[in-house]
């Protein structure tokens, strides 16, 4: 007699708080975009001509008609001056905490302990 297997699939199942925090503000994204760019100084034609699109396309991203790939992105972060997590922080602030608390773990995973021990009374003392 032969015996039947079940396998169990396990759905891709997101908590409601889990969603949230993944979704980046959409409407936000155009006027970050934008702010960026008057800060520098830039205009829209400037900007197109830097990346290589037009200036309507740069029109369009900043009224949230349309969203700059991640190449682009990744030019436009250099243009302004900022780092893609600088932008992506803009956008979505708990992501700022996480790129923070995972650079300062890898700047002390290859510490001594000593060296941490050093750190913490540096980072008390700041306090």
């Amino acid at each position: 007699m032969k015996s039947t297997v079940k396998k169990t699939v396990k759905k891709n199942t997101k908590t409601s708080a889990q969603k949230r925090k993944a979704k980046v503000d959409t409407d936000s994204y155009g006027k970050i975009i934008k702010d960026l760019r008057i800060e520098c100084g830039l205009t829209q034609s400037k900007v197109a001509e830097a990346l290589g699109v037009t200036p309507g396309y740069i029109s369009n991203v900043e009224n949230n008609r349309a969203s700059m790939s991640l190449k682009i992105l990744i030019y436009y972060a250099k243009l302004t001056g900022r780092t893609l997590d600088d932008i992506v922080g803009l956008l979505e602030p708990s992501y700022t905490q996480d790129s923070l608390d995972k650079k300062i773990s890898h700047l002390t995973s290859s510490m001594t302990p000593a060296e941490k021990k050093r750190l913490i009374k540096m980072i008390e003392l700041m306090r």
